[in-house]
């Protein structure tokens, strides 16, 4: 961990896609195929790559008067080249700017990242294709930053440098206080608490969607016992005195149908 440094001293595509440079497999498809790229740096290009500056997120409109007016104020500017279409001859957003003094690229480098150019904030590092050995371009998967948006992002550049890994410090067994009861009972509590959210988070997603869940099963206990007991009885006792009262409305529809019977043969033998 003491060779870490913010900035890749050397491109490595699979380190480059990691927020701390501690990937160890590719995460993306863009990373995998910037190492299984050969890319190789054109060599028509001419001057000092040691004396070059790139300067990208450039405005359509800017043109090469415009950048020799802003960057000459750091010093004598010996060559520009701002990249443009083969066909249609518009400008791609990014330019190289060649110093004659090394103090001068070195003062553009510290001042003039981040400068304002036509109403667009402009980024400024060094030449990178000649002086970073295993130099991936953005095309091939690699490079250097980029958008969230993009689902691309390379850290280990001026504009997203490399984040300090995060070391935990691992104890030997005879130094850690915790007994394994307690390791293990912590690793189960944990565990039933990541089970606990999951549920949860997925009894909400089921209810977004109108899916009713079925209830989970507990153990049977003594009081489960006692209660369903006692409500038993309780049905029971329900039950019998509904029965009691349909036979006593019986009872009493029957006398009184015996009655009727019983004043009907009264009335016909008293018409005899």
């Amino acid at each position: 961990m003491n060779e870490w440094t913010p900035i890749a001293k050397k491109y490595d595509p699979l380190k480059a896609g990691s927020i701390d440079g501690t990937d160890e497999e590719p995460h993306d498809r863009a990373v995998l195929r910037a190492m299984l790229s050969r890319y190789v740096p054109n060599k028509g290009v001419t001057g000092d790559p040691h004396l070059t500056l790139f300067v990208s997120r450039l405005s359509p409109q800017t043109t090469e008067e415009k950048l020799k007016e802003v960057f000459s104020r750091y010093g004598d500017i010996k060559r520009i080249r701002l990249v443009r279409d083969f066909i249609t001859g518009f400008s791609k957003g990014y330019a190289f700017i060649e110093y004659k003094q090394e103090n001068a690229i070195m003062k553009a480098h510290r001042d003039a990242n981040k400068l304002v150019i036509d109403q667009r904030e402009v980024f400024v590092d060094f030449e990178l294709e000649r002086n970073l050995k295993g130099w991936i371009p953005r095309r091939f998967g690699g490079g250097f930053g980029g958008k969230k948006e993009s689902g691309q992002l390379r850290f280990g550049g001026r504009d997203r440098p490399f984040r300090k890994p995060i070391n935990l410090p691992i104890f030997p067994h005879q130094f850690n206080s915790e007994s394994r009861g307690e390791k293990r009972h912590r690793s189960r509590s944990r565990d039933r608490s990541h089970d606990w959210r999951g549920q949860r988070r997925d009894y909400g997603r089921d209810r977004d969607r109108g899916i009713r869940r079925p209830e989970k099963e507990r153990p049977y206990t003594k009081d489960d016992k006692e209660q369903n007991a006692e409500h038993t009885k309780r049905e029971r006792s329900r039950e019998q005195a509904k029965n009691d009262k349909d036979k006593e409305k019986k009872d009493s529809k029957r006398e009184r149908s015996r009655e009727r019977d019983y004043r009907k043969h009264r009335s016909d033998e008293h018409n005899r």
